[in-house]
C-alpha cells in the first residue's frame, strides 16, 4: 500500500494541490472576508469550482486516466462531496469548541484552514483508489 501511495502520482497531485489550493482558497476567503458571503457559500464555491479545476488536471496530468471520462467524473464527484462533508462536517465544530470566546470569524476561518488541510489528504486518497483507479 505504501508503494502505491508514494507513486510518481502523489508528486503530481501535489503540484496540482497547490495550484488548485491557490485558486480555491483565494475564491473562498475573497468571498467570505470582501464579499461577506456565508462561511457555508464560501467553502462551497472553493470546493465546487476547484473541484472542476482539480478534476481536469488530475484526469489529465496527475493520474494520465484514459477510461470513461463520464463514469470518472461521477466517481469525482462522489469522491468530492464524500471528503467535503467528511473535512468540513468535523472541522467547524472543532474550531468552534477549540476557539471558543473568539470572533466568529476567527473561528471560521479556522475551520476553513482546517477543513481545507483534512479534505486535501482525503481527497488524494479517494482520487488514487477510487475515482481514478487502474
Amino acid at each position: 500500500m505504501r508503494n502505491r501511495m508514494m507513486d510518481h502520482t502523489l508528486s503530481r497531485f501535489i503540484i496540482v494541490g497547490v495550484v488548485n489550493t491557490l485558486f480555491g482558497m483565494g475564491l473562498m476567503f475573497v468571498l467570505y472576508n470582501v464579499f461577506h458571503v456565508s462561511y457555508w457559500w464560501s467553502s462551497a464555491a472553493n470546493y465546487f469550482f476547484g473541484s472542476i479545476l482539480s478534476f481536469i488536471l488530475n484526469k489529465f496530468y496527475t493520474f494520465r486516466h484514459h477510461g470513461s471520462t463520464w463514469r470518472s467524473a461521477v466517481k469525482f464527484t462522489l469522491n468530492i462531496l464524500v471528503c467535503y462533508l467528511i473535512a468540513y462536517g468535523v472541522a467547524k465544530p472543532l474550531m468552534l469548541r477549540i476557539l471558543s470566546g473568539h470572533s466568529l470569524q476567527l473561528q471560521e476561518n479556522a475551520a476553513m484552514l482546517t477543513g481545507a488541510v483534512l479534505f486535501t489528504a482525503l481527497n488524494y486518497a479517494g482520487q488514487r483508489f477510487f475515482a481514478f483507479k487502474k
